[in-house]
């Protein structure tokens, strides 16, 4: 099935870095891949600037739009794949909500930071953004410099208090990729659970029937980021799946720009799919 990836660029490292992921994660797939610029500049900067500066500015963008998608078809001689480019003056946000109106893209995938690669720093500014307000399409966030492992082993937080229904499709399609199994992780206070979750739960089984799955109960005995990161280095775990609603766990977590324990760093791609309720 064609696929329509997204790939936001600020031209760092760390964004080619993510798109040398998405390649290989989708190497037998057919794709098209769009690079998208934003080169919108704050209304303060542009009103000292001259209409021949600003035409300057994007037409470099647009070499340097071009320069990667050379690069990308000389990296990925890949005949399933094919590279578009896209520069937009809007903000990166509209930018990415209106490329994935306009291509029907199933997936954005960025890096985790941009070109400041601040190492205190979980997630970029830009990636937080991206996260929160995208409701589009799920969006993949790739780790600096990380380097494409198979994902045989997807883990899934839940606390079965939300039922899932067509939220779950990004996350079978990943588990099909390379027959994945998707290991659905429960952090709880007590073994009881309330009807609404044994009644998500149930559901979930359902929905997951047809895929290599196991179920992960764990006991709530520190910050569920740590528990979560355990969880991810005891099981080899090579991609982080989250649903994000308000309140969501990884709503919590980006809100916290700086992280203060570099532990608590993420090492493995994360996908966030937005709740559609």
């Amino acid at each position: 099935m064609q696929k329509n990836i997204l790939l936001p660029t600020d031209f760092s490292d760390n964004a080619w870095s993510a798109t040398v992921y998405a390649l290989k994660l989708y190497k037998d797939q057919l794709c098209t891949f769009y690079f998208l610029h934003s080169s919108k500049l704050k209304m303060s900067t542009m009103s000292s600037m001259s209409n021949k500066l600003i035409r300057v500015m994007a037409e470099n963008a647009i070499k340097e739009l071009t320069m990667l998608k050379e690069m990308a078809e000389n990296t990925d001689a890949n005949p399933n794949h094919k590279f578009e480019i896209i520069l937009s003056s809007n903000d990166l946000y509209d930018a990415i909500e209106t490329t994935i109106k306009k291509h029907k893209i199933d997936l954005a995938v960025m890096g985790t930071k941009g070109a400041t690669k601040a190492t205190n720093i979980l997630f970029g500014s830009n990636t937080v953004n991206v996260i929160k307000k995208i409701k589009g399409c799920p969006v993949m966030a790739i780790p600096d410099e990380f380097d494409f492992v198979v994902p045989k082993d997807i883990a899934f937080p839940t606390d079965f208090n939300r039922f899932y229904g067509a939220e779950l499709l990004p996350l079978k399609q990943l588990a099909e990729l390379y027959n994945a199994t998707i290991r659905i992780l429960h952090i709880h206070k007590q073994d009881d659970i309330t009807d609404v979750q044994d009644y998500n739960l149930e559901q979930l089984k359902l929905s997951l029937e047809d895929y290599p799955h196991s179920f992960h109960w764990m006991p709530d005995y520190d910050n569920k980021d740590e528990i979560i990161k355990d969880f991810v280095d005891e099981l080899g775990i090579n991609i982080l799946v989250m649903i994000n609603y308000q309140h969501s766990f990884i709503e919590r977590i980006i809100k916290e720009p700086v992280i203060k324990n570099l532990g608590n760093q993420l090492t493995i791609p994360l996908l966030t799919i937005p709740y559609l309720r």
